[in-house]
């Protein structure tokens, strides 16, 4: 485990609007407001989106399992922004749910909102972080320097 210390920032309260693409508008906002680090909260309603649901199986690097719903969902989800070569990266995890069917995932692409999602986004000051391509495990992770 590695860890470091910092501060909230700036704090940001996001509607993000009907037909809108969840992750183009956070990421806009990324870009607008220059964070390099920062926490995302979610809700609100997703019209469809296409995630990933986990491995196929626990191997390294992982086959992932993409998923994708067009039924309109409540979201209820989490994120990360860190700057990945001095571009600021989005990681959100996200459960979408309808009646009693769930699912739950990394959010990769084409979230269209229905509706409203509202986001409140927290900058993180004074830790120096950024997202790296871990080469063994192909995929994009955290590093603390």
């Amino acid at each position: 485990m590695r860890y470091i210390g910092g501060s909230i920032g700036r704090v940001f309260i996001v509607k993000i609007e009907h037909g809108d693409n969840l992750l183009d508008q956070l990421q806009n906002l990324a870009y607008q407001e220059e964070l390099k680090a920062a926490v995302v909260f979610l809700l609100g309603e997703i019209k469809k989106a296409s995630i990933v649901a986990g491995p196929k199986e626990c191997t390294v690097p992982p086959e992932q399992v993409w998923q994708e719903f067009e039924d309109g969902r409540e979201i209820l989800g989490i994120g990360t922004i860190f700057s990945n070569q001095d571009q600021p990266e989005l990681h959100i995890h996200a459960t979408f749910g309808k009646g009693n069917v769930s699912l739950t995932g990394c959010v990769r692409e084409d979230a269209e909102v229905y509706l409203v999602v509202e986001a409140i986004v927290l900058e993180l000051t004074g830790v120096a972080v950024n997202r790296q391509l871990d080469p063994e495990l192909g995929l994009k992770m955290l590093t603390i320097h």
